[in-house]
């Protein structure tokens, strides 16, 4: 049996996403550095709460990173970094547009420690060829987690899952996840063994325990369980506790954007 946690962890996301996400915050910030180009205050004060946010979640909310991003919205971002004086022309207090290009500057610096970080690990793993990096389950699965108790019925775990559009919903007494029950295992055994769909709890058609995979595993390994188990879903764990649900449409999804 898997614990049921209150509070779901943070799933750590790997560093070639941070980089992207961030390499893509910092493409956005291109349109405001046009010259002569108006934009909206609401606009500019949306796009920094979003890099605030990436910068956090990946440095930390105390990091000299979000201290420099911070600053640099005032145009004082340079005297914290030790970047190059033409950053720091016009005073402590720059123009609009040299505070945009602090922005940059700092969103430059964020990529360039993770891609340093990058090389560290790559350097690692050719010292230990058995090291695990890449596309991670954790950063692909569904981290909202459905269920229903173990004495619901399967009219109602139908009704659920058509209203929250997902194939499959874990089980839960009053403390663990202690099974999962899909729309497959619905219809066949409502169909199958005649049951009464408005009587019959799902304690009867759910499959125990529920299978599960770490989240810090490779997204291929979730592929290879799936076909093990005879499954389409798992239900994904960081230190034993379930933390999320990886499947097929989940899988699909993320060879489909490679492709």
């Amino acid at each position: 049996m898997k614990k049921r946690s209150p509070t779901r962890p943070t799933p750590q996301v790997s560093l070639d996403r941070n980089i992207e996400q961030l390499r893509q915050q910092l493409a956005r910030l291109t349109p405001f550095l046009s010259k002569g180009k108006a934009h909206a205050a609401s606009t500019l004060e949306g796009f920094d709460l979003e890099a605030e946010r990436m910068i956090s979640e990946v440095f930390g909310e105390t990091s000299e990173m979000l201290e420099a991003y911070e600053h640099a919205q005032l145009g004082e971002a340079a005297s914290l970094v030790n970047w190059p004086e033409e950053a720091q022309e016009g005073g402590a207090q720059a123009s609009e547009q040299e505070s945009l290009h602090l922005r940059r500057r700092v969103l430059e610096s964020c990529i360039a420690e993770l891609e340093a970080s990058r090389a560290a690990v790559a350097k690692k793993r050719d010292r230990i060829p058995n090291l695990v990096i890449g596309p991670q389950v954790a950063e692909h699965m569904t981290p909202e987690i459905r269920s229903v108790p173990l004495d619901a019925t399967l009219k109602e775990a139908g009704r659920r899952m058509q209203e929250w559009k997902i194939g499959s919903l874990l089980v839960a007494d009053a403390r663990n996840y202690v099974g999962v029950i899909t729309d497959t295992d619905l219809a066949r055994e409502v169909v199958a063994r005649g049951l009464d769909p408005s009587t019959t709890t799902v304690k009867v058609c759910m499959r125990k325990p529920p299978t599960t995979i770490e989240g810090s595993r490779p997204i291929i390994e979730a592929v290879r369980l799936m076909k093990e188990k005879a499954t389409r879903h798992l239900a994904v764990t960081q230190d034993g506790t379930i933390i999320g649900v990886i499947s097929v449409s989940n899988v699909l999804r993320y060879y489909s954007g490679v492709v």
